[in-house]
């Protein structure tokens, strides 16, 4: 399954997630559909200015198998 989103979070509202003291993120998709995943995968394209893009987030029975900026 896809998911598609958009994010746009500071480097500071990312910094829990960062450290590890929040775990996941739950993002709403353009279906209106909420997801959650491990803050983790978010880390290759945290920036100084934060995390900002349209992401594809695919999973498989309900289990994570990539996240990547959709084009």
């Amino acid at each position: 399954m896809k998911y598609y989103f958009s994010l746009n979070i500071t480097t500071n509202e990312f910094l829990p997630y960062y450290q590890g003291t929040i775990q996941n993120v739950v993002v709403t998709t353009t279906k209106g559909i909420k997801v959650q995943f491990p803050a983790m995968h978010l880390r290759k394209y945290l920036t100084a200015a934060g995390i900002q893009g349209f992401f594809c987030l695919e999973t498989q029975q309900n289990k994570f198998l990539s996240l990547s900026k959709a084009k």
